[in-house]
């Protein structure tokens, strides 16, 4: 029987569960955090006694990233953080170093390969250094195979029939990108073999293979895929082993991830260096949303009563619970769910106040990471994402493109360097600190007059939270030695946590497609400096050990008084909060959420060659509409609707012999499905424009759960070599890999599943705080002899609310908690009559 949801209102609470039916099943979420720290120790590839390393990550031999190259170094230092959305039935995560070459191939150094279950083993996840190994052609194997196994008697004894029909996303071993697989069945001192499919990676067998059991103990299956090599020895491909009680009990049939051969794990001992790696896999089935609409509730009262006194709502005690990265990912899941609601505002507004009543000290106020410090930070980034681009892109494209030598202190001036580039005779640091000025303030201007200028182009939610941060600080510090304290913390988290860091690290915020070079990287220093200094509105402006940056000094204090102005109009804004109702996504379907030329192949292209079938042409991505023209600013334009999206694919290099191709395959009215070839620069923007495509195309019914990753040519699809061009896919579809970013759709229901768990952590402590005594004494005597000190010196009827409060959150999580166990067998009755894996 399927559990019901209690029954809560605003108003009114009764804890109960009647029988109710057709409440839907229960979703899965899983999403793993991936951090490439730096590495060290790595071996010398080129000529020059270095190596210009970077880093590939792979889920399930599928590349998700591709860190930035840094140039000759053995100790690199990327920083670079990936969330990638998984389905629940990923195997491993793989990390493969290697050494860019300009001519000829990339040399690989080394990979870690982690499973699933190494990843899991500590609920905290891996933090630590890994040592590389070395790269072994017969432990790369991927893909799958589809057996059906039966195990069968009759007079001359037993036999065992393995039915091999096909397999899928093989490794390609030839110099072709495909391979000529066949199947080698073993059982006991028995062997038989398929037949060899040519040129390709998605083979069709379907043949049945009968061995006779001989005398002796019961053997196990083995079926073994080898690609077959006219000269030189045949390439391994993968294998499945069976043991007999799974032969016996329930013979396999289905699909089976393939395995390299067991072997020890070598150890190289670091003689190929290591990487420092953080990776958290994060999984959960969210219920049904009827039966989080409790805690829904519960949480959108706590923002809309009294703050300062609130010590038993559900926001006070994540506040006092969470730490860390955890806080951080809370703050992110928060904000979004009070955005989905309309209640960011006074979400916002609740910690706020909490936040101020706490301090003493105007100096210190929001410079911790605190939950309210956290959750403004993320409100900024899920909200100002375009309102920053619009700012910040034009400026930090020129100072990418231009390259340019900037450099104002003296104990990192290369004098050298600045001769080569641009100085007639012996340069001098006066010559440079001259240069380096008028070129940061070349930069600085354009960004200063963007910003104060675009008043009315920040977003209004953003406006109206800082406004009331503003009316907070200013009540709870008015007097006069403190006026600039209202100013600063707002400028704090639009200057030091939003703009400053996105100049800093402009990938990380969707700027660039890359990281900077090392001369890139310290002029977008020392321009984020700047910016600090200018949201510091001055204060310590002279003091400390930077006093290098004193020549900058008359264009920060002349910036200075116009950001106090653009603070002003920033705040002079009608309204109490943004309009409520659900939502589905951060930015409305008619805003473009990422555009880009990418090359696009013609229809029919017949008699091209296949470079000279794709075009360059200008895409753009809504929420609603994929559309492109030879331009931006060309007015003739061609769309496919979302809604149409049945699949996004990437493609097989084999298929036109190019690298990084996608497909986007729609279906018109009539039903017939078409697709559209797009090719991307590199491997970064192919995941990216993969990910933003399948986000936007999340909610349309009739997705395709298979295609083909190759395309219809020579009146074949190049992937399986099928005739039809109406064949069934020969491949999974991965609509549920995608990247997280700021983009990512509202989810109340995964979201309201997280604070949950997070509340889980805190219900001993949560019990023990108010609710001691059983009896729930709340007459002034009992406070008076228990005085403990969670509640001391708190009024009897303020005690007894937060009693209340307490009982109400300990019932919905226990009511939570009953639905998760009633719900389990039903997960695992549908799990049940799958095949067993090896």
């Amino acid at each position: 029987m399927t559990p019901s949801p209690p029954r809560y209102s605003l108003g009114t609470w009764t804890s109960s569960w009647p029988e109710s039916l057709g409440l839907g099943a229960m979703a899965k979420s899983s999403s793993l955090n991936v951090r490439v720290v730096e590495g060290r120790a790595l071996p010398a590839k080129d000529v020059s006694g270095s190596s210009d390393p970077y880093c590939i990550v792979k889920v399930d031999d599928e590349v998700v990233a591709r860190t930035a190259t840094i140039w000759r170094s053995l100790s690199p230092f990327w920083g670079e953080e990936y969330t990638v959305h998984l389905p629940l039935d990923f195997h491993h995560l793989a990390f493969y170093v290697l050494d860019e070459d300009t001519v000829g191939h990339d040399d690989i150094i080394g990979k870690i390969s982690l499973s699933r279950e190494a990843i899991t083993a500590d609920p905290r996840g891996i933090d630590s250094w890994i040592n590389l190994s070395h790269v072994d052609p017969d432990a790369e194997v991927q893909g799958e195979i589809c057996l059906a196994v039966q195990m069968l008697e009759d007079v001359r004894g037993r036999c065992l029939r393995c039915h091999v029909l096909q397999a899928r996303d093989l490794a390609p071993r030839d110099i072709s990108g495909t391979s000529d697989p066949f199947a080698r069945v073993f059982w006991g001192s028995q062997s038989l073999e398929t037949s060899t499919i040519k040129k390709t990676r998605f083979p069709h067998w379907d043949e049945v293979l009968e061995l006779r059991e001989m005398p002796g103990p019961p053997s196990p299956l083995r079926v073994e895929l080898w690609d077959w090599d006219m000269v030189g020895k045949n390439d391994f491909l993968g294998m499945v082993e069976f043991p007999p009680q799974v032969l016996q009990q329930n013979p396999p049939n289905g699909w089976f991830h393939l395995l390299p051969f067991p072997r020890a794990e070598e150890d190289c001992g670091g003689s190929l260096g290591a990487l420092r790696l953080k990776v958290r896999l994060t999984e959960d089935r969210v219920l049904p949303s009827q039966y989080y609409q409790p805690l829904r509730e519960l949480l959108m009262e706590s923002v809309l009563g009294p703050a300062e006194e609130d010590a038993a709502s559900p926001l006070a005690v994540l506040e006092e619970l969470t730490s860390g990265d955890c806080r951080q990912e809370l703050a992110t899941k928060l904000v979004k769910l009070f955005l989905g609601q309309g209640l960011a505002g006074p979400f916002l507004d609740y910690l706020t106040r909490r936040e101020v009543a706490r301090t003493t000290d105007p100096n210190t106020l929001f410079r911790s990471n605190s939950l309210a410090s956290k959750s403004m930070e993320q409100f900024l980034k899920l909200v100002g994402m375009p309102y920053l681009h619009e700012v910040l892109r034009p400026v930090i494209n020129r100072v990418f493109e231009e390259k340019k030598y900037m450099e104002l202190d003296p104990c990192k001036m290369d004098l050298g360097r600045t001769r080569r580039i641009s100085f007639k005779g012996a340069p001098s640091e006066e010559h440079v600190r001259e240069a380096s000025l008028g070129l940061l303030t070349g930069y600085l201007g354009p960004i200063m007059d963007t910003i104060v200028g675009s008043v009315g182009r920040c977003p209004p939610a953003i406006r109206l939270a800082f406004k009331q941060l503003r009316q907070c600080v200013e009540e709870r510090f008015p007097q006069a030695e403190h006026k600039d304290v209202k100013n600063l913390a707002i400028s704090g988290f639009l200057f030091l946590r939003f703009f400053a860091p996105a100049i800093l690290t402009p990938k990380l915020f969707d700027l660039r497609d890359q990281h900077a070079d090392p001369q890139t990287r310290r002029s977008l220093l020392l321009l984020a400096k700047a910016v600090q200094s200018i949201g510091n509105l001055g204060q310590q402006l002279g003091q400390g050990k930077e006093l290098w940056m004193a020549p900058l000094h008359p264009f920060l204090l002349q910036s200075i008084s116009r950001v106090r102005d653009f603070l002003d109009q920033l705040v002079d804004v009608d309204g109490k909060e943004e309009p409520g109702g659900p939502a589905r996504a951060l930015v409305p379907p008619s805003v473009t959420v990422r555009e880009g030329y990418l090359l696009k192949r013609k229809e029919e292209p017949a008699g091209l060659a296949t470079r000279f079938a794709f075009k360059k042409r200008y895409f753009q991505l809504s929420g609603e509409m994929l559309s492109y023209s030879r331009s931006p600013e060309c007015q003739t334009r061609s769309s496919m609707p979302v809604s149409h999206i049945r699949a996004v694919e990437r493609v097989d290099e084999g298929a036109f012999q190019l690298p990084h191709v996608m497909q986007v395959v729609t279906q018109d009215g009539v039903g017939a499905l078409h697709t559209t070839y797009l090719q991307c620069k590199n491997v970064n923007e192919l995941n990216q424009w993969l990910s933003a495509l399948r986000k936007a195309s999340a909610p349309n019914p009739d997705k395709l759960a298979a295609w083909h990753p190759g395309a219809f040519r020579s009146a074949h699809w190049t992937c399986c070599l099928q005739a039809e061009r109406s064949a069934a896919g020969c491949s999974r579809t991965h609509s549920a890999v995608t990247l997280g970013d700021w983009s990512d759709p509202l989810d109340p229901d995964a979201e309201t599943q997280m604070v949950y768990r997070q509340l889980l952590l805190g219900r001993d402590r949560l019990r023990m705080k108010f609710l001691e005594d059983s009896t729930l004494d709340t007459t002034p005597e009992a406070d008076t002899e228990k005085g403990s000190s969670a509640t001391e010196g708190a009024c009897p009827a303020a005690l007894a609310h937060q009693r209340e409060a307490a009982a109400r959150l300990l019932e919905v999580l226990a009511d939570l908690d009953q639905a998760h166990e009633e719900f389990q067998p039903q997960e695992q009755r549908k799990v049940a009559p799958g095949p067993l894996r090896p």
